[in-house]
C-alpha cells in the first residue's frame, strides 16, 4: 500500500413538580445541552461494552486512534496521521502532540501499547478482540510514534481501530485496575456524574486536541418511556433526544419548534439461532426456519415499514441484492417439507430472549416471530430480560433463540470475524463456524483489490445465509430530534452520537 494520509480533526420552565421527579434535566444555561434518552449505559469500560447506550455515552469520553466521519471515511482521532508499509504488514501511526486525557496526562504511545495489549488479552474479554490478532507486537519508538507489527497483511485493521472499543485509554489506569470504575478518556466531554439509570452529567473537556466545544457540557436525562421524552421535548425541557422507538418518531416533525433527523444505519436486526442446542443443529431445522419468516412482514409490523430487508452485509460497498440469497422470500411449503425431512415434522418447542427498552421493537418482533414460525409447528415461548441481563445472557450463548439488534462496521471483516471466524471471540454467542465461512473470511482480511473483496464477501455472505445459524432481518434507521436553536449535529451510518462535540445552542 504505502499511501500515507494525515490530517487534523478540527472540530423552560417544568411542566410540574412530578414531571421533575421523573428525571427530566433541569433548565440550565443556554450553553449547556439537555438531552434525554431512554436507556442508558450498562458499564464504563470502553473495550468490554457491547450495548449501543454504553457505547453511546463513551464514545463521547473517549478516543479510538482513527474514527469514521458522516461518509463512511477514516479520519483523524487521536493519530494524526498513519501509514502501511508496502509489504502491508507494518502500520505506523503520528499521535498528536497536543493530545491529553481528562486527568492532564499527555497521551502518548505507551498509553496506546498499553490499551491494545489490554484489549487483546484473552482474560480481559475485549467485545471487539478478535480484530486485533493479526498484532504480533507494537513499537514505541518515541512519545508520539507507535508501530504495529503484524503477522499478517491486515486490510480491515485500520476501519476495526475506528471503533470506541477500540479506545486509548491511560496506561496508569490499566495498570491500577480501575478502568470501568471510572471513566477518563480524552475526548471532547468529562463524565462529571453517572446515576445509572437516572442521569449522566458532562462536562466540556476544555484541554480537548480536537477542537473546542461550542457547548459548556451535556446534562442527560433516562426516561424509558420515549413519550416522555417527547413530552420533555414539546416543553422545551429537552433541547436534543435519541428517538429509539418508530412511532414516537413519526410524531417529531408535527411539533412545531422540533426537528428530526432521520438517517440508515448499518446495525441490523436478526434472530440468532443456537446451533449448539438441538434442534437447531440440524441443518434442514435451521433452513425451515429461514424459509418460514416473512422479513417484509416483521419489518411492516414491529417497525411500521421503517427500513428494508437485508442480508449479513448492511454497508452500501459490499451489501448485495436480498432477491439472490437463500429463502428471502417466504415459502411455508419448503420449510414443512425441510422441517419433516429433519426429522420434525410436528415441530419443537423453544424459547426466545428478547431485551425490554433496545430496541423498543424487540417484544414486537418476538411476538411476530412466535406467530410466523408456529404456522410450521415451532412453539416460541418468549421471554423478555432487562437489558443488562440480556447482554450477560446473550455473551454467554445461553439461549435457544435470540432477538437481537447487532452492530453495523464499514468492513465485513472487522463487523464479522468475532463471529464467524474459528479464532473469534463471540464464538460461544454465535455457535457455528465451517471452514468455508473461515476461509472466506480469511481471504477478505488479506485481499486489498477492491472488487476482489467484493466477490470474497458476496460468496460468504450467500454462504451464511444458506447455512442460516441467524435468520437476518432488516436495517433501520437512527432518530435524532432537537429544537430548532440547537446546531451543528451530522448523524452517520454508525449511529454515533460523536457529532455532539459540534453541537451549538443558540439563545
Amino acid at each position: 500500500m504505502g499511501k500515507s494520509f494525515s490530517g487534523k480533526l478540527i472540530c423552560g420552565v417544568a411542566l410540574s413538580v412530578a414531571l421533575g421527579a421523573a428525571g427530566f434535566a433541569v433548565p440550565a444555561a443556554a450553553a449547556t445541552l439537555r438531552m434525554a434518552w431512554s436507556q442508558d449505559a450498562t458499564g464504563l469500560d470502553p473495550h468490554k461494552q457491547t450495548a449501543f447506550s454504553s457505547l453511546r455515552l463513551l464514545e463521547l469520553i473517549y478516543e479510538p486512534l482513527v474514527r469514521l466521519d458522516d461518509a463512511l471515511k477514516i479520519v483523524p482521532a487521536l493519530a494524526q496521521s498513519w501509514e502501511f508499509s508496502q509489504d502491508s504488514k507494518t502500520l505506523t501511526f503520528k499521535l498528536d502532540p497536543d493530545a491529553t486525557f481528562q486527568n492532564g496526562d499527555k497521551v502518548t504511545s505507551a498509553d496506546v501499547k498499553a490499551s491494545f495489549e489490554r484489549l487483546m488479552a484473552e482474560e480481559t474479554g475485549a467485545a471487539a478482540r478478535a480484530n486485533f490478532l493479526s498484532i504480533a507486537s507494537i513499537d514505541t519508538p518515541d512519545e508520539t510514534t507507535v508501530v504495529f507489527n503484524l503477522s499478517q497483511p491486515d486490510v480491515p485493521l485500520l476501519t476495526a481501530m475506528t471503533n470506541i472499543n477500540a479506545a486509548v485509554v491511560p496506561a496508569s489506569e490499566i495498570a491500577a485496575g480501575t478502568i470501568g470504575t471510572k471513566a477518563i478518556g480524552s475526548g471532547p466531554f468529562k463524565l462529571d456524574k453517572w446515576e445509572p439509570n437516572a442521569k449522566e452529567v458532562l462536562s466540556a473537556n476544555k484541554d480537548w486536541a480536537g477542537g473546542e466545544t461550542s457547548i459548556d457540557g451535556i446534562d442527560i436525562s433516562v426516561l424509558p418511556d420515549e413519550t416522555a421524552i417527547l413530552a420533555a421535548l414539546r416543553a422545551k425541557q429537552v433541547d436534543f433526544a435519541l428517538i429509539n422507538d418508530p412511532l414516537v418518531a413519526t410524531l417529531v416533525p408535527n411539533e412545531a419548534g422540533l426537528r428530526l433527523d432521520r438517517t440508515p444505519v448499518l446495525n441490523y436486526h436478526v434472530l440468532q439461532l443456537n446451533p449448539s442446542r438441538t434442534p437447531m443443529t440440524e441443518l434442514g431445522v435451521r433452513q425451515a426456519i429461514s424459509c418460514a419468516v416473512d422479513r417484509q412482514d416483521v419489518l411492516d409490523t414491529a417497525l411500521l415499514g421503517e427500513g428494508k430487508v437485508t442480508g449479513p452485509l448492511t454497508m452500501p460497498a459490499y451489501a448485495i441484492d436480498p432477491s439472490q440469497l437463500f429463502c428471502y422470500e417466504r415459502d411455508l411449503d419448503k420449510a414443512k417439507q425441510l422441517m419433516a425431512d429433519a426429522g420434525y415434522a410436528d415441530g419443537f418447542s423453544a424459547t426466545v430472549i428478547a431485551a425490554t427498552g433496545e430496541p423498543p421493537t424487540a417484544a414486537a418482533e418476538a411476538q411476530v416471530l412466535q406467530s410466523q414460525l408456529a404456522e410450521i409447528g415451532i412453539k416460541l415461548d418468549i421471554k423478555l430480560m432487562e437489558l443488562n441481563v440480556y447482554v450477560d445472557t446473550w455473551l454467554k450463548g445461553d439461549f435457544d433463540m435470540a432477538v437481537a439488534l447487532n452492530g453495523g462496521r464499514a468492513d465485513p471483516y472487522s463487523m464479522y470475524n468475532r463471529y464467524w471466524t474459528k479464532a473469534g471471540n463471540l464464538q460461544k454467542v454465535a455457535n457455528y463456524i465451517d471452514d468455508t465461512l473461515d476461509d472466506l473470511m480469511q481471504q477478505g482480511r488479506v485481499e486489498s483489490d477492491p472488487e476482489k473483496r467484493r466477490e470474497i464477501f458476496a460468496a460468504f455472505e450467500k454462504h451464511l445465509a444458506e447455512v442460516s445459524p441467524w435468520i437476518w432481518l432488516y436495517t433501520s434507521y437512527s432518530y435524532t430530534a432537537q429544537q430548532n436553536n440547537v446546531e451543528g449535529f451530522v448523524p452517520t451510518p454508525t449511529g454515533s452520537l460523536f457529532g455532539l462535540s459540534k453541537v451549538s445552542v443558540a439563545k
